[in-house]
């Protein structure tokens, strides 16, 4: 850490929808915030959600110092010449078809000698900026773009969208190889991502920070209940959650019920409980749960049957945090470097899928000790204060890397 002395200040640039305690993604970008506010001066600097999602968000409940909101406006790539350049011209700006209005980017630029570092939170939104060079800055990678639609193109059965989702990949693919000459530092949430990066040709500095989740005050105590529950957690209105227990529930949930003939699912997170949710036979939608922990301590099991994705899944650390067995795919296992069986059960296929959820219900002392072992590696790994050096670490490197008299922003060339 550096001494009171030589304090930096640090802009932080997310989405507004960034800002909370209510998904994943949110849980990480609040928590960098605050392993930053522990060596820096922290304010963010929010940009307008193209999407208009920011009301669907709680913000935090602790300080977080806003310098301003960027308004954001269409940027489309209309006609078939856009749509090409789009394509096969990395160099390309406003991948998204939007970007920061023009007068919003002046008052940065005209702010931006104020700081000493630049810290970008999620590629998506270092996209909406034109097509810049940032000095002294992190690009904190929380879903590899192009990783995202390589695992979409499982999920697409028809030709046409098979064919638009390779463009995306192929496309994201070119812009990520060019990262590592716009940005300082580049951060990752896995090993398994930094190397993705590396065989894409990224040469800048990249560094893993993983994503965790706040330890418990004391150590879980769980109480499954009879009859059995098995759980899942997340918010609908991101599509791999909504595809991920919609496949659950039609591939795997009849296996269950077959064998398991009193089991129920418990579903948490906002959409659970409305349109978005998939309904059945003992299946609960509960919806928004502020603090799910003594829901989490029913279950018999936790579920991630993730198909879609990138980077990796904070309900992976949640549910060890709070010693709950899960039952994961491959995908929803990712960058967390864990075995079948030591801290949990790792399916792919339905059938594999149903067999370790009834494993888990049917052996609950062998579940039980597989998620202790799960709770210790956690307590080491996965909790935010042992993930916060790594935070200080790469704002370290950043803002070594780079002369103080450089101008933070500059044209590519």
């Amino acid at each position: 850490m550096r001494s009171a002395s030589s304090t930096p200040r640090i802009l932080y640039i997310c989405e507004e929808c960034a800002l909370g305690t209510s998904s994943g993604s949110q849980v990480r970008c609040f928590n960098i915030i605050r392993a930053l506010q522990q060596i820096g001066r922290v304010e963010a600097l929010l940009v307008r959600d193209p999407n208009g999602h920011a009301e669907h968000f709680s913000k935090p409940s602790r300080g977080v110092d806003i310098s301003d909101i960027l308004e954001t406006q269409p940027r489309p790539n209309v006609g078939l010449t856009a749509k090409l350049k789009w394509t096969f011209d990395p160099a390309a700006s406003y991948p998204r078809g939007y970007g920061i209005c023009d007068k919003a980017f002046e008052r940065l630029v005209h702010n931006l000698n104020e700081f000493d570092l630049i810290w970008f939170f999620k590629q998506r939104c270092a996209a909406l900026f034109p097509h810049l060079v940032w000095r002294r800055s992190v690009l904190d990678i929380d879903d590899v773009l192009s990783g995202y639609e390589r695992t979409a193109l499982g999920a697409r059965s028809r030709p046409l969208e098979r064919l638009l989702t390779l463009r995306k990949m192929v496309s994201w693919q070119r812009r990520e190889r060019l990262l590592g000459t716009k940005f300082t530092v580049l951060s990752v949430c896995s090993a398994e991502d930094e190397q993705y990066l590396r065989r894409l040709g990224v040469r800048a500095p990249i560094h893993v920070i993983p994503n965790g989740f706040e330890a418990p005050c004391s150590e879980p105590v769980r109480c499954p209940v009879t009859p059995p529950r098995i759980g899942f957690i997340g918010l609908l209105d991101y599509f791999p959650n909504r595809d991920a227990i919609h496949w659950f529930v039609s591939q795997c949930w009849p296996r269950i019920k077959c064998e398991l003939p009193e089991v129920r699912l418990r579903m948490v997170g906002a959409g659970t409980n409305g349109p978005l949710g998939p309904t059945g036979v003992d299946i609960d939608g509960l919806g928004w749960i502020p603090d799910p922990s003594s829901e989490i301590q029913t279950w018999s099991a936790m579920v991630v049957p993730i198909r879609v994705g990138g980077g990796t899944r904070v309900k992976i650390a949640h549910g060890f945090s709070q010693k709950c067995p899960i039952v994961s795919t491959s995908l929803g296992a990712h960058g967390y470097g864990v075995v079948n069986g030591r801290e949990l059960y790792l399916a792919d296929s339905p059938e594999a899928f149903s067999n370790a959820c009834i494993k888990a219900v049917r052996e609950p002392n062998q579940a039980a000790e597989m998620a202790g072992r799960a709770w210790r590696e956690f307590l080491d790994k996965w909790t935010w204060d042992a993930v916060c050096p790594r935070v200080w670490a790469t704002a370290e490197e950043c803002l070594k890397s780079d002369p103080q008299s450089q101008p933070l922003v500059r044209a590519a060339l």
